[in-house]
């Protein structure tokens, strides 16, 4: 296991971690979050291979 320190803010550790989902680079982490965890799985499955950006992307036009 690795670990990177981080001050992560107290409402997304409060959100359940099934609905979330969780992306890094070298110098980046990027947290989704979704209504629902069938959203989240979705998601995950329809991104698979993407870089950040496209993500993004796909999440502002299906999810967001």
């Amino acid at each position: 296991m690795i670990c990177v320190k981080a001050e992560i803010p107290k409402e997304v550790c409060d959100i359940d971690d099934e609905l979330k989902a969780i992306y890094h680079s070298k110098d980046t982490v990027c947290i989704w979050v979704f209504k629902t965890r069938e959203q989240r799985n979705k998601f995950m499955d329809e991104t698979i291979g993407m870089m950040k950006d496209d993500r993004q992307k796909h999440f502002e036009s299906f999810y967001n």
